[in-house]
């Protein structure tokens, strides 16, 4: 599967649910607030500014030039941090990208799918009326009841997000990180977080986050899904795993296999159903 943009495929791309252009020649279309909340509300994607439709579905420039760029980006992120026109900011400078094409330039915003706590992200200060998703080509408005099941689906400061502020990432364990990743990237062949650093991976994924001191920690989630057994028992003293097999139609176990506490090997290896709710591929 291809990433979401490559400069260099830019003539095989058409609109479809995770990419929009738009034209921007006479600044920043109204529309694209409304693509940036659709995008976040669903899987995320990749808005093209500079770049129009052809009625054969194809893309064409449309004549942005350097001296248009400074204009356009100093707009967008006044825009972009103001809340009462975006509920939430879920970019930084390295979503949004300057590529030249011929003799015009066009302009690549990458919006991430916001975190549940994040939803439901709307537009104009206006929940209801200013909350949008994605379907196919086009950015429809959510319904009263789309946008309440998101505030219904968002979390409470659970367990799993707790930040383990006296451990670094690197006393996760390496070989089960890339493990997963692997796993990741054959789900998810094109997923725009497969190149990321391990360090960024894990703070997307919610298994890291920054704590008091600025840097990055595991978070308990992290610590349970990468962390060797030595270490979670720090944490956590009574951990242990205890996993269970059962043939169908029968009532007795078949296999039951437990953990004994300070066995330094990585936890998630003990049991590949562990998946703290914080780390699962809904992304």
């Amino acid at each position: 599967m291809e990433m979401l943009f490559d400069i260099t495929k830019f003539d095989s791309y058409k609109e479809d649910n995770r990419r929009e252009v738009k034209a921007a020649n006479g600044g920043l279309p109204s529309s694209l607030w409304e693509t940036y909340s659709a995008f976040a509300n669903c899987y995320g994607g990749i808005i093209l500014l500079g770049v129009k439709e052809n009625s054969d579905k194809s893309w064409k420039t449309t004549g942005l030039k350097e001296k248009d760029k400074e204009k356009l980006l100093k707009d967008f992120w006044n825009t972009i941090n103001n809340p009462k026109k975006v509920s939430i900011n879920l970019l930084t400078d390295n979503d949004v990208k300057v590529y030249d094409l011929g003799e015009d330039i066009i302009i690549i915003i990458d919006v991430p799918m916001a975190k549940r706590e994040q939803k439901p992200v709307f537009i104009n200060n206006d929940m209801f009326g200013g909350t949008f998703k994605r379907n196919h080509e086009g950015d429809y408005h959510c319904t009263k009841l789309q946008v309440k099941s998101m505030l219904r689906d968002q979390p409470e400061h659970t367990m799993d997000m707790r930040i383990i502020e006296e451990m670094s990432l690197e006393q996760l364990d390496r070989e089960t990180i890339q493990s997963y990743r692997n796993r990741h990237r054959s789900f998810k062949p094109g997923h725009p977080w497969v190149n990321l650093s391990d360090a960024d991976y894990l703070q997307k994924i919610g298994a890291a986050e920054l704590g008091k001191d600025n840097k990055l920690h595991p978070t308990a989630a992290g610590l349970l899904m990468f962390g060797e057994e030595n270490r979670i028992v720090r944490i956590y003293p009574e951990y242990f795993l205890d996993s269970r097999g059962q043939r169908a139609k029968r009532t007795c176990w078949h296999v039951h296999l437990a953990t004994a506490a300070r066995v330094k090997y990585p936890a998630a290896c003990c049991a590949a159903s562990l998946m703290p709710r914080s780390l699962l591929w809904g992304i």
